[in-house]
């Protein structure tokens, strides 16, 4: 579940390129058009992902995966929860005794926000079926060519002359999406990793105005970033929440306030990728005109 999304594309390509087969279930298949050219991979269009049809697709297959996860309310708990126990449901079903799940960095049943909350009973749920082989990843922010973090920013900066920031000391520590399916990968291979929770972060952390200074920085668009107390980042937050497209929410609000970041050592002997190492080549303009604004920026001009 979830192999259309961002961090989904990227694995199932990972397994396809090692001539896994693959499934994935989608509620539109249109989503999921950038796998369908894969040659070992079936996207499948199903109206409802519940133990039945999941438990279905998922007959002969040694693994279930589960990536299903949305940022903004307010079907938390079917995306979370229900969905987790779903796939738990299927394993039992089809006879499946490997399942991984992402969850997120900082999931607890008693989290501030209900988004870390739902994480947080999603991962009991599927960390309860002692009869499966099961692995959990609690990543931070994940960011790459295709995210909706990073990219965000970038886009806001071509069109903004500056950010008014709601929790600009909110803590991070993004880890890019390759380190990601490293992991997964890993974790199919290794029997250890069962019964486990690992967290996947970077290995630097920022805070939310820092991050923004550097998509600034790597766009060479020069942004005067303005941090609200805390007061008005909730405000802000109330505010947004309101618009027709959720940039921010209140629920986004309450997980900031958690620091997202880790001191784990990032598991299965991955060293993770440096976020300015690798940004650029997405995020920094292509030719040398474009270029300059950023030269600029560098050199305090």
């Amino acid at each position: 579940m979830g192999g259309a999304g961002f961090v989904g594309r990227h694995l199932v390509a990972a397994l396809a390129a090692r001539g896994a087969r693959v499934t994935v279930p989608t509620r539109r298949r249109e989503r999921a058009k950038h796998l369908i050219l894969l040659p070992t991979v079936d996207v499948v269009e199903v109206e409802r992902l519940d133990a039945r049809v999941l438990a279905q697709l998922a007959a002969g297959r040694d693994a279930v995966v589960n990536l299903a996860g949305i940022l903004h309310g307010p079907d938390f708990r079917l995306a979370h929860v229900e969905l987790a126990q779903s796939a738990v449901n299927a394993c039992h079903r089809a006879g499946v005794g490997r399942l991984l799940h992402m969850s997120a960095l900082g999931a607890d049943p008693a989290a501030p926000s209900e988004y870390l909350r739902s994480k947080g009973s999603g991962e009991r749920a599927v960390l309860a079926a002692d009869d499966i082989a099961v692995t959990v990843f609690r990543p931070s922010i994940i960011f790459g060519p295709e995210d909706r973090f990073l990219n965000l920013f970038a886009r806001l900066a071509a069109w903004l002359p500056l950010f008014v920031l709601g929790s600009p000391g909110a803590c991070f520590q993004p880890v890019y999406v390759g380190d990601v399916v490293r992991a997964f990968l890993a974790a199919l291979d290794s029997d250890d990793s069962a019964g486990k929770s690992y967290d996947l972060c970077g290995p630097r952390q920022y805070t939310l105005r820092q991050l923004i200074e550097l998509v600034c920085a790597i766009t060479g668009r020069r942004r005067l970033v303005i941090g609200l107390p805390d007061g008005l980042s909730y405000l802000q937050a109330w505010s947004m929440e309101l618009l027709p497209v959720k940039l921010l929410t209140r629920d986004n609000y309450y997980s900031m306030r958690v620091p997202n970041v880790s001191g784990s050592v990032f598991p299965f002997g991955i060293q993770p990728v440096v976020l300015e190492a690798t940004a650029p080549s997405w995020l920094a303009p292509a030719g040398p005109r474009e270029r300059y604004p950023q030269l600029r920026w560098k050199a305090k001009r």
